[in-house]
């Protein structure tokens, strides 16, 4: 294991960051998962009727969450990305 860091578990709407591939830089929330890829969406170019498969070494998964309620459609996803990111940086 290299550096100290600490694990952080991954849930249904947690907001993780992509650190590899097109989307590198980019917040998304991930909404599901199995033991090795995590399906993220944006609200954008990934809706929630189509997610993106990551592999879980390519994100970093922060500690904040967004609400099933704002996941429940792209544009309140959109909105809530927006204000967790714009709070981020």
């Amino acid at each position: 294991m290299r550096g100290n860091f600490v694990k952080m578990e991954l849930k249904e709407g947690t907001l993780v960051k992509s650190k590899a591939g097109r989307d590198k830089g980019k917040y998304m929330v991930a909404v599901s998962f199995d033991e090795s890829h995590a399906y993220v969406c944006d609200g954008k170019e990934r809706p929630l009727e189509r997610p993106k498969k990551k592999n879980l070494r390519h994100l970093q998964i922060t500690n904040k969450l967004i609400d099933k309620e704002k996941m429940a459609n792209n544009r309140s996803l959109k909105k809530a990305l927006a204000a967790l990111t714009d709070a981020q940086l």
